[in-house]
């Protein structure tokens, strides 16, 4: 591996674990300028465009990350997680990509049923 190459993918690791604290510690704000203005989002029971349209869920959701194990090529990066969001917990794989050191695309896939049978519970 290169040194650049791997200069670029501790970059790529470093902007998308901020990311993750940001978002654990609710520091919406923040998290905002680490993800391109015209994010993708594709998940499982959603897919949102743009930073606002994705924020405005993330917002809503407080999630928070239990990462277990990161993986880095490039610019992408895939970190699996415990990802818990009210009473609910998660294992989750996303797989984060990114242009010019922001997340331009979020790729998330899980296993929904233990969101779906809380809300068939309720």
């Amino acid at each position: 591996m290169t040194h650049s190459k791997e200069k670029s993918e501790q970059e790529s690791l470093k902007t998308v674990l901020s990311f993750i604290a940001f978002l654990n510690e609710e520091n919406f704000a923040s998290a905002k300028e680490l993800a391109s203005d015209d994010i993708h989002f594709d998940g499982v029971l959603a897919q949102r465009e743009g930073k606002e349209a994705y924020f405005n869920d993330m917002e809503k959701m407080k999630m928070k990350y239990d990462v277990v194990k990161t993986f880095v090529d490039g610019h992408d990066v895939c970190l699996l997680s415990n990802v818990t969001s009210g009473a609910t917990t998660m294992f989750t794989c996303s797989w984060y990509r990114l242009e010019r050191e922001k997340i331009k695309s979020l790729k998330v896939v899980f296993d929904p049923r233990p969101a779906l049978e809380k809300k068939e519970k309720k």
